[in-house]
């Protein structure tokens, strides 16, 4: 029931998806397609640290340990804005080394996540939250890497960070899962009418995939998109291609399997940054990159 209830609550945001600053509601898809088995991620109970923050966010915030992790001294820190916490301990589980997952939702919304982060101090404040685990673990703890996850609306919370200089030198990696849009100049003009895509609202993202692309850069970039065409505002493979004119970067076509019956189309890399296409322009195909983070996450560290 509670996984029914999660996915009614997410076909029901991207019908009603926002860009970063502009309340716009999608034109739903009238696509009913069986081809994929869009296979879910079961609800369990996870083993290890569960620890919940009640006052730092608008809405409370889950942190998890999993059991195989607790007793180890280094970490990497996953926060990861919008979503089931279900899924974000499932991949924590998973994850090629410890980690300590943080789980972020403000409700539906980029626009929310992204004013959320308006005080840079919250972000050190969370920092400063997850040290204090320490004191559950009865042992000190060090974070090695920090890795922003965003799925859906939830890149508004990683455009945001991104963008206070202070914050962006602290990020390691950064995931965004079918979530990266603008909005169309006119409003609302989709480019095949004669429209433009609001380009200011990538700047930071083009910045982090300059980054990426270096050789011997630290930062570690993977954006992985479906094909719906919200057709109010700009979607995620616009996005994507945008991106990747700028960085001069050109997708290589490819056939194969991605986690849980998804099916990939396409990919573009270079060095540290790398942007995955899948096939879908379905709801459930929206939601199956979320619950492929386990998946993603490891390829983003592979990078």
């Amino acid at each position: 029931m509670k996984t029914f209830l999660f996915i009614l609550l997410l076909i029901t945001q991207l019908i009603a998806q926002e860009d970063s600053l502009k309340v716009s509601s999608q034109n739903p898809s009238p696509m009913v397609e069986f081809t994929r088995v869009h296979e879910r991620i079961t609800q369990k109970t996870y083993k290890g640290l569960d620890l919940i923050i009640k006052d730092l966010f608008t809405k409370p915030i889950e942190i998890f340990i999993s059991e195989k992790s607790l007793h180890y001294n280094q970490y990497d820190l996953l926060i990861h804005f919008h979503g089931d916490g279900n899924i974000v301990k499932y991949a924590a589980e998973r994850y090629n080394g410890n980690i300590i997952a943080v789980d972020i939702n403000l409700g539906t919304g980029s626009s929310k996540y992204y004013r959320e982060f308006t005080d840079s101090t919250l972000f050190i404040s969370l920092l400063d939250s997850i040290q204090n685990i320490s004191k559950k673990l009865n042992h000190i703890i060090k974070i090695n890497r920090i890795v922003l996850s965003g799925f859906s609306a939830g890149y508004g919370a990683i455009k945001k960070i991104l963008e206070i200089n202070n914050l962006y030198n602290k990020i390691d990696a950064v995931l965004l899962l079918d979530g990266i849009h603008a909005g169309y100049v006119p409003d609302r003009r989709v480019l095949f009418e004669g429209g433009h895509i609001d380009s200011s609202a990538y700047e930071v993202f083009i910045k982090l995939a300059k980054d990426a692309s270096e050789k011997k850069s630290r930062k570690k970039f993977l954006i992985t998109h479906s094909e719906i065409f919200p057709g109010t505002f700009v979607s995620t493979t616009e996005s994507s291609d945008y991106i990747l004119n700028i960085l001069g970067l050109k997708r290589r076509a490819v056939l194969k399997w991605g986690p849980l019956g998804m099916q990939q189309l396409s990919k573009a890399r270079k060095n540290h940054f790398m942007v995955l296409g899948f096939a879908g322009n379905t709801a459930p195909d929206h939601i199956d990159h979320y619950q492929g983070l386990y998946y993603f996450l490891n390829k983003l560290m592979e990078l």
